[in-house]
């Protein structure tokens, strides 16, 4: 199973990968950014995120 991990001492909060998400499952809630059951585990965010903070796990 693949899963998508953000570091949240690493993030900046900019939403890129928010609207990167071709299924909708980021969102930007206060200071985070939450998965939600959407995720397709594509990876797109992580390497849309200019900062590191998204990791695709397998």
């Amino acid at each position: 199973m693949v899963t998508i991990n953000v570091n949240k001492f690493k993030c900046g909060y900019c939403g890129a990968c928010v609207s990167v998400c071709p299924a909708g499952a980021l969102e930007l809630v206060e200071t985070w950014i939450e998965v939600n059951e959407l995720c397709t585990s594509c990876g797109i965010c992580a390497k849309i995120c200019p900062v590191g903070a998204i990791e695709v796990k397998k």
